[in-house]
């Protein structure tokens, strides 16, 4: 069970501005109110705005994914080329596998393979040469990670999501693929495409809480017959889209007090599949994360617990983000790096009662300083 990850997140101090997936072009987080930034989503993150390039913000997200149960991530990626912010996103995928793998946990790809006309239109490379493109991308991949222990493998094939495909055509990703070895396990979008082995599904809220599970079922019924499949879990959909002025709503599907997840993840667990993925961990603009929030604190992440079997406990999906608060306000100090290395290490009740430790004292020097 893997949970689908953004990595695009820009948050001031770490980035210089604003990221445009928590303004949308419209707010600014810099007016902050009631203990509040302004936010392009209908929820707001229980650890604040932050950025996805900040190590702790990071190491916060692998430790609660642990602590959920959760298997690891299907990072949304954008390629490692240089046109808007998609270097920045390069990066901070990097940083994540990095913040994952000491976790012990996997990662995968969803590869948004879109991005290709906007590398085109800034002249990265002409249009002829895209598939020439892919291909050396496609070895980038096996060269720097497809080999890593840590990557999602099936049958020893590492395993490889694209988002559509919405350019490339189903002939071209043979030719992408070939000279690696071995050659990914490849899976399309809601349908099963060129040499992908299956596909995998995608909350669709066009037709709300009844249309998606008519979607649902569809899909199911198209994947009878493929060698593997991907289900997906999802919370609920509540885009920001048409509040920020870019284009209507897709859609909603209502969160239903917590019964949309856990309907949808018992489902997705109980099918004959190598992989279920949880849509999403952190999509705050399209309102389908898991991540705490203000609105629903730690319930799906303890739904999640429950219904996957996980050994952690509810209580220690507390620990990350109080951990998180505290490096925020005391940067760079060293015991609360040791209680970061416990946590990683499994070492739970030593970390909680240094947490209590620390947290105690603190209120202590700043009693008494006031």
């Amino acid at each position: 069970m893997l949970a689908h990850y953004m990595p695009w997140y820009g948050a001031k101090p770490e980035s210089r501005e604003w990221g445009w997936h928590w303004t949308m072009g419209k707010l600014d987080p810099d007016k902050e109110q009631n203990g509040r930034r302004p936010a392009a989503s209908h929820f707001y993150p229980l650890m604040g705005l932050y950025d996805s390039g900040d190590p702790q913000a990071l190491e916060c997200h692998a430790l609660l994914l642990k602590f959920a149960g959760i298997d690891g991530v299907f990072v949304d990626w954008y390629g490692n080329l240089n046109v808007y912010d998609y270097a920045i996103n390069h990066r901070n995928t990097e940083r994540m596998f990095a913040a994952v793998k000491k976790a012990g946990l996997k990662f995968s790809l969803v590869y948004e393979d879109q991005t290709v006309p906007n590398l085109i239109k800034f002249g990265k490379f002409q249009k002829e040469q895209a598939v020439d493109q892919g291909k050396l991308l496609m070895r980038w991949l096996q060269e720097h990670w497809f080999r890593s222990p840590s990557y999602l493998k099936l049958d020893g094939k590492p395993v490889l999501l694209v988002f559509g495909p919405q350019y490339y055509k189903p002939e071209d990703w043979s030719s992408l693929f070939e000279g690696l070895s071995p050659q990914p396990a490849l899976f399309t979008l809601h349908h099963r495409r060129g040499p992908a082995i299956g596909a995998y599904d995608w909350p669709l809220p066009a037709g709300g809480w009844e249309g998606s599970q008519k979607e649902r079922a569809a899909f199911y019924d198209r994947a009878k017959d493929w060698p593997a499949v991907i289900p997906a879990a999802y919370p609920r959909f509540r885009d920001f889209y048409k509040d920020a002025g870019i284009h209507d709503s897709w859609g909603n599907i209502d969160d239903q007090n917590g019964a949309t997840y856990e309907r949808t993840l018992k489902d997705a667990l109980s099918r004959k599949a190598p992989f279920a993925q949880i849509a999403t961990w952190n999509d705050w603009g399209e309102g389908t994360m898991i991540e705490p929030s203000a609105e629903f604190g730690y319930r799906d992440l303890e739904t999640t617990q429950r219904l996957h079997r996980s050994r952690y406990r509810a209580a220690d999906l507390r620990l990350p983000i109080r951990l998180y608060r505290l490096q925020k306000k005391h940067p760079a100090d060293a015991k609360l790096a040791k209680i970061s290395e416990m946590l990683f290490r499994d070492r739970l009740t030593e970390a909680r009662r240094a947490l209590d430790q620390y947290e105690k004292d603190s209120n202590l020097a700043q009693a008494t300083s006031g």
